[in-house]
C-alpha cells in the first residue's frame, strides 16, 4: 500500500523506564544546558492552537516556513552535522567499503514485467547513479538485453524511472520519469530504442496518490491517471483529486478526455490493468489505510464492481475471462473468490480459497498480488515477517509450489511462459530468481539475472523469538546474531522496525549493513502491529487510536535483547525511517533510558499538523485526523513533537530531503529544534538535510552510499567502546 513511505534504508517519561505520560508537555524554551558545539538553536516564538478545547503551544511552527530565515537554519543545521560527521575516523573507510557493495561490478536486475514474449527490467549497471529501463528476449540469458532508456544519460544523476508499462505487443513502453526524489512523474510514451513516440503528458504521478497506465489491447491507446494542474484545484489540492483519462496514440493531448472522476475522493490513489479482452481494472485506495473500491470498464462502459464497505482489497484478472478477488469480509487474512466475466458486482463472486492460518499479501503497489499462470493461481503469505508463494488450482485445491527456506521471503512474482518468475531471500542469503513451472512442480534457477553481491554472510545464524508487549500480545523478533558471539550484553546491536499501513516487514539481504555486522554487530528486525505480518487484525490493532500499542511493542522488543543479554542500553542503536521515524521518536520521548543512539530518517513528528501536509491528508485514514475528538486525543498522547521535556537523551541522528513529498521536511526541523533545546546530556542531535534527495525513492547512486556511510559512521562513532 501507498503509505508515508519506507526509505532505502530499510526502522519520555523518566529515566524509570515505565508509562509514557499521560499527556504532552509544554516545549521547552531554554538552550541545552550541555552542547556538543553551536547548532544553531532555534528561536522559541510559541503559537497556541486550541483542539476540542485543549490549548496546545507549538513553539517552532516558524520552521513550518519556506523563507530565507528558515533556510538560513537549515544550512547552519546542516553544517553543524557535516562538521560531526566529517571529523569521525570511519566515514571514509565506510563509505569505500559501501561503494564497493552498492558499485560492484555485478549487473542488477529488478521491477520485472512480461509483454509481448518479452521481459522487460530495471537494470542497475555498477557504473551508473541510476537504474535504466531494458527489454529481452529470455530472462534466463539478461546479458542480450536491449537497453531502451537511461535516465541518467537524458537527464542527470537525479533524474529516475518511477515505473514504467510495456504495451501489449512489447513494441513500446508508458513510463513515468521524475527528478531529485521528487516522485512528480511526467509520462513518456517511447519505442524500444527510447525515443519519445508521444508528447510528454504531465502531472501523472506524485508520491501522495501515485501514479499509473494501461493499455488498450491494440496498443494504441492508453488510459492513464492524471493530477489537476494550476487553476483547476486550489493549489494547495493539486497533488490530490486524481483521476482517470484516456490518451489515442497520434492524437494531441488536447483532445484527451476524462474517463473516470465521479465520486473519487480527493485521496484517491489508483492502480490500473488491463486485459486482452479490452477490459479495465481501476483499483482505487481511499488514503493509505487500506480501504478500496474497484471499477471495471468493458464494451459496456465503467460499473463498480465493490465499494468500501465491502472489503475487497484485490482484484486481478485470470488466464481466462474471470476475475480474482481477494476478500476480508469476515476473513480478516484474507480469501480468494472467483468472479465470472457476466457477473455485475463482487456480490457474484464465488469462494475458492477460505481463510486460513496465514494471511494473503495484498499490497497496493504496482506488483501484482494475483498471478494466473499455467492453469493455476499464485498468492504470496505472510506467515509473520517471512513469506512464501503458494499455488491453487482453478478450483482452490493446493497445487505444486517452491519451496520455502526458514525465515525467507518471496517477491517480484511476474507470470512468464506457462510459469512464474519470482525472487527469494533471506536476511543472511542474496536474492536469487527462479523459474517455477507448475506443469512439472520444478524450479530453475536464472543465476545471470541474480548475480552475487560482493558479501558473505554464513557467519551469522538467523532466528525468530517472541518478545511480550505491555498488553501481552507477543511480537516477533527477527534476529541476525554473528555466530559464537558471547551473550553477555557486549555485543552492540541495530534494531530496526517499522508498524503502520498495513505493510509487511519481510526478511531482506542485510548487504548494505554488512559494514556494521562484519564490525560484531548483531540486527535486529521486530514485526510490529501495524504491519500486515499476520492480517488485517494485526493491522488495525496498531492503527488509528490503537498506535501506541506499535510503540509498546517495540519498547517491548528493545527490552527482551536488553533482557535476553543479546545486547545492553549503552550498546543499542535504533533506526527507522517515514513511520519508522515517528516510531524513533515515540522511542526517544517515551523511553530515551532504553538505548544509546537513534538514526531517524524522513520522520514524522508532530501528529497534530501533518494532515496539513499533502501527504499528510493521505495518512489520516491510518493515523487519524485532529477534526475527530476521541483521534485528536490519540494523536496528542503520542506525538512525539509535543513530548519533547527537558532530557538527556540519546545521540539523534535525524535525516530529511529538500524534495520530500510524502512526508515535509518541516517534521524534522522542528524536531530537532525542539530536541536540541531540551538536551540536557551531552550527546549530539544533528539534523542532515539532502537538497538532492527526497523520500529515499529515485535517489541516486551516490546519494544512497553517502547517505548509508553517514548512518553507519554516525551508529558506529556512538558503540564503540
Amino acid at each position: 500500500m501507498k503509505r508515508a513511505g519506507l526509505v532505502v534504508l530499510v526502522a519520555a517519561c523518566g529515566s524509570s523506564g515505565g508509562e509514557h505520560p499521560r499527556g504532552p508537555v509544554e516545549q521547552p524554551t531554554v538552550t541545552p544546558a550541555v552542547a556538543t558545539a553551536d547548532p544553531l538553536v532555534a528561536q522559541a516564538k510559541p503559537v497556541t492552537d486550541t483542539y476540542h478545547g485543549v490549548a496546545v503551544s507549538d513553539s517552532y511552527r516558524w520552521l513550518e516556513s519556506d523563507d530565507a530565515a528558515v533556510h538560513a537554519w537549515s544550512a547552519a543545521q546542516n553544517q553543524h552535522a557535516r562538521a560531526y560527521l566529517d571529523r569521525l575516523p570511519d566515514l571514509a573507510t565506510l563509505r569505500k567499503e559501501l561503494r564497493d557493495i552498492i558499485g560492484a561490478p555485478i549487473v542488477r536486475y529488478g521491477e520485472l514485467t512480461s509483454s509481448g514474449g518479452k521481459m522487460f527490467a530495471l537494470r542497475k549497471q555498477p557504473t551508473h547513479e541510476q537504474a535504466e529501463l531494458v527489454v529481452m528476449a529470455d530472462p534466463a540469458a539478461p546479458a542480450d538485453a536491449h537497453l531502451i532508456f537511461d535516465p541518467a544519460a537524458s537527464g542527470g544523476a537525479q533524474q529516475t524511472i518511477d515505473w514504467a508499462r510495456p504495451s501489449p505487443d512489447g513494441k513500446k513502453v508508458a513510463m513515468s520519469v521524475s527528478v531529485g526524489g521528487s516522485e512528480a512523474g511526467e509520462l513518456h510514451v517511447v519505442d524500444l530504442d527510447g525515443k519519445d513516440v508521444e508528447p510528454v503528458i504531465p502531472n501523472i504521478q506524485r508520491g501522495t496518490g501515485g501514479g499509473d497506465v494501461a493499455w488498450t489491447p491494440d496498443g494504441k491507446g492508453l488510459y492513464y491517471t492524471r493530477y489537476p494542474s494550476p487553476g483547476e484545484k486550489p493549489a494547495n489540492e493539486l497533488d490530490g483529486w486524481l483521476t482517470v483519462w484516456f490518451h489515442q496514440l497520434g492524437a494531441p493531448i488536447a483532445s484527451d478526455h476524462q474517463e473516470l472522476f465521479k465520486d473519487l475522493p480527493r485521496i484517491a490513489e489508483i492502480q490500473l490493468a488491463s486485459d486482452s479482452r479490452g477490459r479495465l481494472i481501476a483499483s482505487v485506495q481511499n488514503g493509505d489505510g487500506g480501504t478500496f473500491r474497484h471499477y471495471l470498464r468493458d464494451k459496456s462502459g465503467w460499473r463498480l464492481l465493490d465499494d468500501w464497505n465491502d472489503h475487497i482489497v484485490a482484484v486481478e484478472f485470470g488466464e481466462t475471462d474471470e476475475l480474482w478477488l481477494v476478500s476480508r469480509a469476515n476473513a480478516l487474512r484474507g480469501k480468494l473468490l472467483r468472479l465470472a466475466a457476466n457477473a455485475k458486482t463482487a456480490t457474484d463472486a464465488k469462494l475458492v480459497v477460505p481463510e486460513g492460518k496465514d494471511a494473503i499479501v495484498t499490497e497496493f503497489t504496482e506488483h501484482h498480488n494475483i498471478v494466473a499462470a499455467g492453469g493455476r493461481v499464485f498468492l504470496s503469505y505472510q506467515v509473520g515477517g517471512p513469506s512464501e508463494l503458494r499455488a491453487f488450482t482453478r478450483d482452490g485445491k493446493p497445487a505444486a509450489a517452491p519451496a520455502a527456506p526458514p525465515i525467507s521471503s518471496v517477491g517480484d512474482t511476474t507470470a512468464w511462459k506457462t510459469g512464474v518468475i519470482y525472487g527469494a531471500t533471506s536476511y543472511t542469503t542474496p536474492r536469487t530468481f527462479h523459474y517455477f513451472d507448475p506443469a512439472h512442480g520444478t524450479s530453475t534457477d536464472l543465476p545471470a539475472l541474480s548475480p552475487k553481491p560482493p558479501v558473505d554472510l554464513s557467519g551469522f545464524e538467523v532466528s525468530r523469538e517472541m518478545a511480550t508487549s505491555k498488553d501481552g500480545t507477543s511480537i516477533p523478533l527477527n534476529i541476525v546474531w554473528p555466530k559464537g558471539a558471547p551473550r553477555d550484553g557486549s555485543t552492540p546491536c541495530l534494531v530496526t522496525g517499522y508498524g503502520g499501513f498495513g505493510y509487511n516487514i519481510e526478511p531482506a539481504f542485510l548487504a548494505r549493513w554488512s559494514p556494521l555486522l562484519h564490525r560484531g554487530f548483531c540486527f535486529v528486525e521486530v514485526n510490529l502491529r501495524g504491519g500486515g505480518e499476520f492480517g488485517e487484525a494485526w493491522h488495525q490493532a496498531g492503527a488509528l487510536t490503537n498506535k501506541q500499542n506499535v510503540f509498546d511493542d517495540f519498547a517491548a522488543a528493545v527490552q527482551f535483547v536488553i533482557t535476553n543479554k543479546y545486547s545492553s542500553a549503552a550498546k543499542i542503536a535504533i533506526e527507522g525511517g517515514s513511520n519508522g521515524g515517528l516510531l524513533m521518536g515515540a522511542l526517544i520521548t517515551q523511553h530515551p533510558e532504553l538505548v544509546h543512539a537513534v538514526v531517524s530518517e524522513v520522520g514524522i513528528y508532530d501528529m497534530l499538523r501533518v494532515e496539513l501536509s499533502p501527504n499528510g491528508i493521505y495518512n489520516t485514514t491510518e493515523y487519524g485526523t485532529v477534526a475527530d475528538a476521541d483521534q485528536f486525543k490519540a494523536l496528542y498522547a503520542y506525538s512525539p513533537y509535543h513530548h519533547v521535556a527537558s532530557s538527556s537523551y540519546p545521540a539523534i541522528l535525524m535525516t530529511t530531503g529538500a524534495n520530500d513529498p510524502r512526508v515535509s521536511p518541516w517534521q524534522s526541523r522542528k524536531m530537532v529544534a525542539a530536541l536540541q533545546a531540551a538536551q540536557t546530556g551531552g550527546a549530539p542531535i544533528l539534523l542532515r538535510t539532502s537538497d538532492k534527495a527526497g523520500h529515499g525513492m529515485g535517489s541516486s547512486m551516490s546519494e544512497q552510499i553517502d547517505l548509508l556511510a553517514d548512518v553507519q559512521t554516525f551508529i558506529l562513532a556512538q558503540l564503540k567502546p
